[in-house]
């Protein structure tokens, strides 16, 4: 089984371009027609995340932006910091140790959606 965050964009093609930059994500498969993103796929390292354009008339699909919330656990997190910081993110905290032994940081991309990124692996850790 895969879990997969799913984040809307009024402007998906803008998006997708951002997290690429910012974080390094990887164009899998985007369905696009006239500026709209039917559903796109990007990869960062083994995981994925799937988004979209919003789309306000749909009411199972629509009216979703900003809502999102992805933490990306991954090694390396201040040169990622700077990355991110340099394609624009808006940072809501720098780099911070946390009290379970990672090394965190939050931004926010350009339309709300909120990044949390870190070495924090559930996989691993004590608590798992």
């Amino acid at each position: 089984m895969s879990i997969y965050a799913c984040l809307r964009y009024r402007d998906c093609p803008a998006a997708i371009e951002f997290l690429t930059n910012a974080f390094g994500f990887e164009r899998v498969v985007v369905y696009e027609d006239g500026g709209v993103v039917h559903h796109g796929e990007l990869r960062l390292g083994g995981s994925m995340v799937m988004v979209g354009s919003d789309r306000p008339n749909d009411e199972v699909h629509g009216n979703r932006v900003g809502l999102g919330w992805t933490y990306i656990g991954i090694d390396g997190t201040d040169a990622l910091f700077e990355r991110a910081k340099a394609a624009g993110a808006e940072i809501v905290r720098e780099p911070f140790d946390t009290d379970y032994g990672s090394r965190d940081f939050m931004v926010r991309d350009p339309e709300g959606n909120m990044w949390m990124l870190g070495t924090y692996d559930p996989a691993t850790s004590a608590s798992a």
